[in-house]
């Protein structure tokens, strides 16, 4: 552990050179990376005084690759961590509170003595600390007070799941602070889903939090969610001849929590029907069988979102085939099927009565004229807001963005490079 002057040396120096690099790929611009830490270090000087002891942590980013909603149903998804990330640097303060410092948002505090869930703090970061803290206490680590910097390159409402690489940071932090770095990858995500449902108050899934953690490009089946199957995807998307990138629909997320709940809740509904919890536990058949029960027992739309289940789960494994295969055009076609079922079953792309605003449907209808056929689109994770998801081809990719900006807003479309 350096303090914050030496920490600066050393990174000015190219002594994190190689770390970046592994971090952030080959491509990665090293001078940019060096200038970032040593501006979050700076800021956390400002705050906190100079020449204490820190640590650097940091976690990704993810995208969603294929798996639009099968996650909290027990499926299977692919995900990756991109090169947008959030970082922190930590000390121990010597007391029982914990102070973490967002660049942009109000510093929080939060007192290890009460690790209880408040309904005051729902939806807000203090939530998702304590939430993280209280799994680690249930652990039986002992935790202490500190500081921490946090700067991130993970956009808010970008679809990159900012939230979810800051509860992995969180508990990278505890897990390297307190736990001596035993506590794995799969657990660090499960402790963040935990924080996630129980304290910050949303239902979600665990592939954010997985992918986050785990990093690379990963297929995770969650058929057992407490010990999901984790498994590397190699290939990579840098010479496939096309860029990833999410365009951002201008939507905001506000007022949606609703939207998102009812997939679940109306996908668990059919599951019930056949006395089980969730879609991966009934048989497909047999729901074809008893569909005309089921309408009437869940209504239409919960019957098209089991639908759009059974068809996903199916599609993410015959996605990791074609990577395996090489065979990136069927890869395509399937991220292309993925969108047009979580546009026509899924329905989470446009909000109930939504008329004069509808970004995400405009978003991807203009998506899919400039492409013109090449390459593929898809709503990107919980749907109604926030973004798509495309794959450009290289030498159509800056009269795509430049179109798109120019139709949705500036620096709408984000190029992500999977880490």
């Amino acid at each position: 552990m350096a303090n914050t002057i030496e920490l600066k040396q050393q990174i000015q120096q190219g002594a994190y050179d190689a770390a970046f690099v592994k971090l952030y790929g080959a491509d990665v611009d090293v001078n940019a990376q060096r200038e970032r830490y040593i501006s979050v270090i700076d800021q956390f000087e400002n705050e906190f005084g100079s020449g204490r002891s820190v640590r650097l942590y940091s976690a990704p980013g993810r995208t969603e690759i294929g798996g639009n909603h099968t996650d909290h149903q027990h499926g299977c998804v692919i995900a990756a961590a991109v090169d947008m990330t959030t970082t922190a640097e930590v000390t121990l303060n010597g007391t029982n509170v914990i102070r973490v410092d967002s660049e942009g948002y109000r510093p929080v505090e939060i007192d290890l003595g009460d690790l209880n869930a408040k309904e005051s703090e729902k939806n807000t970061t203090a939530a998702l600390i304590r939430g993280v803290a209280a799994a680690f206490a249930q652990r039986g680590y002992k935790l202490a007070g500190f500081d921490a910097k946090v700067k991130s390159t993970v956009l808010p409402g970008s679809g990159l799941s900012s939230s979810a690489a800051f509860e992995v940071l969180i508990g990278r932090i505890l897990n390297g602070l307190f736990a001596d770095n035993v506590i794995s990858d799969i657990e660090i995500a499960q402790i963040g889903q935990y924080a996630k449902n129980v304290y910050y108050g949303k239902p979600s899934g665990l592939m954010d939090q997985m992918a986050s953690s785990v990093g690379g490009l990963v297929f995770i089946d969650f058929n057992d969610p407490k010990t999901p199957i984790v498994e590397k995807v190699d290939y990579d998307f840098a010479h496939s001849g096309y860029t990833l990138c999410t365009i951002d629909s201008g939507a905001d997320h506000a007022d949606l929590t609703d939207e998102y709940a009812a997939m679940p809740i109306e996908m668990k509904k059919v599951a019930k029907f056949f006395g089980k919890e969730v879609l991966r536990e009934v048989d497909e058949q047999e729901f074809y069988a008893k569909i005309a029960e089921i309408r009437k027992e869940t209504g239409d739309r919960a019957v098209l979102r089991a639908i759009h289940f059974f068809n996903e789960n199916r599609r993410v494994q015959m996605q990791v085939r074609a990577l395996k295969n090489d065979n990136f055009d069927a890869f395509l076609h399937y991220v292309n099927e993925s969108g047009l079922a979580s546009w026509t079953l899924l329905q989470n792309v446009l909000p109930l009565g939504a008329v004069q605003h509808q970004d995400m449907a405009l978003t991807i209808a203009l998506c899919q004229q400039l492409l013109d056929g090449h390459g593929a689109v898809r709503v990107h994770g919980g749907g109604f807001a926030g973004t798509a998801l495309a794959f450009v081809p290289n030498n159509r990719f800056e009269q795509f963005k430049d179109k798109i900006d120019a139709a949705i807003g500036v620096n709408a479309v984000h190029k992500l490079i999977i880490q």
